[in-house]
């Protein structure tokens, strides 16, 4: 009883706190962008990361919550299909935009003998055409899961876990070989984008503050420069990113070839994979 009290609070705290802060985080940027002389590329894909995160807590965080209170199946075949799917589209999303953020914060701060000043966005609305790319590649990756998900109240006597909603059903072996490397191929392109992007910041933050160690006083060498501030919240979000993801990945990994009871580790796979979405809007607030 307590173990399922503690999940009951764990997943509602989640679910109602990281869609408060990510609707934060939203509005806060879109009144920026109606405020300000010109609207910053940055400002549009944290509202889309906003956005995308909003979904994930909605499509997986909510009816996992609402399983874990004993509430009555409303999803049924069609519901069930089409959370989980929007669920996994909307989490290719967020990893795309993540990277993208990156990359555009590395793009931005670049020296202007750069050659990668000539990437910069001359305007917000030209990276809109990247977030129609994003929501198309990660829709049609796991275009499968509309035939392997179905209700739990339909496989009554396949359910191995009472806490959901929704039942995945085995898939053939040619079906995984067609859509694994597809998903493998997009987070190695994107994630590797976003640690070269991030690394490439901390760098080029790093020298700035060495140059601008000659021109700072005694006393203020004991403040933190901005610019460390900075490098520091570029580290922060990513190092987010990369530990819900890769610690996601190693659960999932592990309950699909362990063969021992699991009761515990489900939750910790459904704990990790919105994490992210969780606690990114206040690293965000946080660091501003």
């Amino acid at each position: 009883m307590l173990s399922k009290f503690i999940k009951q609070v764990v997943f509602l705290f989640m679910t109602v706190f990281g869609t408060l802060g990510n609707i934060y985080v939203s509005v806060n940027y879109t009144f920026s962008c109606f405020r300000g002389p010109e609207k910053k590329p940055v400002h549009f894909i944290l509202i889309h990361l906003a956005f995308t995160n909003i979904i994930i807590l909605l499509a997986k965080g909510l009816p996992k919550t609402m399983a874990d209170f004993g509430l009555r199946n409303f999803l049924h075949d069609i519901g069930c299909k089409i959370t989980i799917y929007l669920s996994r589209a909307a989490r290719g999303v967020s990893i795309c935009t993540s990277s993208l953020l990156t990359v555009v914060q590395a793009i931005i701060i670049s020296p202007r003998a750069s050659g990668w000043r000539r990437l910069r966005p001359k305007s917000a609305w030209q990276i809109l055409p990247l977030f129609s790319f994003f929501w198309i590649l990660n829709a049609l990756i796991p275009i499968n899961l509309i035939h392997s998900i179905t209700s739990v109240s339909l496989n009554l006597s396949q359910l191995n876990n009472k806490d959901d909603y929704c039942y995945f059903m085995l898939e053939s072996k040619t079906t995984k070989s067609i859509i694994l490397p597809f998903m493998v191929l997009r987070d190695a392109v994107f994630q590797g984008a976003m640690g070269g992007a991030s690394g490439y910041i901390v760098l080029l933050l790093h020298k700035h503050h060495q140059h601008v160690l000659y021109l700072q006083n005694s006393k203020l060498l004991y403040r933190t420069p901005p610019e460390l501030r900075a490098a520091q919240s570029v580290l922060l979000l990513m190092l987010c990113f990369v530990f819900f993801y890769w610690a996601d990945c190693a659960f999932s990994l592990f309950l699909s070839l362990s063969l021992a009871e699991k009761y515990l580790m489900p939750n910790v796979q459904n704990f990790l994979a919105l994490g992210y979405a969780t606690f990114s809007p206040f690293v965000l607030i946080h660091r501003d």
